[in-house]
């Protein structure tokens, strides 16, 4: 019986497109190929006439973008030789980096903030067996420790600043604009640490051009909306912030690492930046799973908030077409998800037939 090669991952997808060669090892979990949702019942509440679509990034394998640019930072640290990598992390990062490198066979270490990490992301990062190193201090802090430490010890950096990260996560652009034709008017995203949004627009403008022969796939360029948490939000102070809070933990970075290269992004798309609060990003994630079955962290769910008031006040006009990232699935924060649905705890009845019938009836 022989075995066909089938598609193993977006850097063997768009591999012409990113810094790889023939004989490079790819480190893949088959990620990227994650689904464009177009809403159906979000744009009627809102009233107006425009097309969204969700980038379901909680579809890769471990449950978050970040394996869009881990499987390029890993692949690349492999080929260069080492041995062990390294990051800091909300929780998404951890998660992802342990996998990869499980999958390569070298060692992962994470920072992260003690006590300042979602239960399912830290689950993930001690089932992939990565050495987690908890400090009593924030995401910001922690980054500054794996740059000093990169300097001593033999370890890979795969945060953001590890340019591999931003080619990898850019290849979300070319599959919104594989899946649509074209790119959107608008794209709305959160924004943390700020790689995501520098990899879009990347993604965005290398796509819209001639690049390395390619024949140019579309000359159109989105709007890039950024937004962030109220109580994490430096863009919008237009400075760093120390001490960020926000229950949507993925963005509460107060020192973005991609500052300088999301500012271009914001401005040469002709874009903005908005904060909004916590209890907005979470109205914004319930809706989500209540009106349209889709399941997002609290961090995602800024986008939607975004693309929903700038919608609303007219600032997105009607008949556009805007794409929100989705960074993470749900299941990332089960915690702050229930808490959310404590008024509507499941039903405990009797085990007879009409107490299920009155339960059935009185919820119709």
């Amino acid at each position: 019986m022989s075995i066909q090669k089938h598609y193993t991952g977006l850097i063997e997808r768009y591999r012409s497109r990113l810094p790889v060669s023939a004989t490079t090892r790819i480190i893949s979990l088959n990620e990227g190929n994650t689904p464009l949702i177009q809403l159906q019942n979000i744009p009627r509440l809102l009233g107006k006439s425009v097309e969204i679509y969700v980038k379901f990034e909680g579809l890769n394998p471990t449950g978050s973008f970040k394996d869009r640019g881990m499987t390029m930072a890993v692949t690349k640290a492999v080929e260069s030789g080492s041995q062990a990598i390294i990051c800091a992390s909300t929780g998404n990062t951890s998660a992802s980096a342990a996998a990869y490198a499980a999958r390569a066979s070298i060692k992962a270490f994470v920072i992260i903030p003690e006590g300042k990490i979602a239960l399912g992301k830290l689950a993930q990062t001690l089932m992939y067996d990565a050495t987690i190193i908890q400090i009593r201090g924030n995401f910001d802090r922690g980054m500054e420790l794996v740059k000093e430490v990169s300097a001593h010890a033999p370890v890979t950096i795969v945060n953001s600043i590890n340019p591999f990260r931003i080619d990898g996560q850019k290849t979300a652009s070319f599959e919104i604009i594989d899946a649509l034709g074209a790119a959107p008017d608008y794209h709305c995203l959160p924004v943390g640490n700020a790689g995501n949004i520098t990899a879009y627009w990347k993604g965005y403008k290398e796509y819209a051009s001639d690049i390395d022969g390619h024949k140019a796939v579309t000359g159109k360029l989105p709007v890039m909306c950024g937004y962030q948490a109220a109580g994490a939000a430096p863009f919008l102070a237009g400075k760093m912030i120390d001490n960020p809070e926000t229950v949507a933990t993925a963005i509460r970075i107060g020192h973005p690492q991609s500052w300088n290269m999301a500012w271009a992004a914001q401005k040469e798309s002709g874009g903005w930046f908005d904060k909004f609060t916590d209890d907005e990003i979470l109205a914004a994630q319930k809706m989500l799973s209540q009106y349209e079955g889709i399941f997002c962290e609290p961090a995602s769910a800024a986008s939607m908030a975004g693309a929903c008031h700038d919608i609303s006040n007219g600032k997105i006009p009607e008949g556009s077409t805007i794409v929100c990232t989705l960074t993470g699935t749900g299941l990332k924060d089960p915690d702050t998800a229930i808490k959310q649905c404590a008024a509507s705890h499941p039903l405990s009845i009797e085990a007879e037939l009409d107490a299920v019938k009155r339960a059935i009836l009185g919820n119709m």
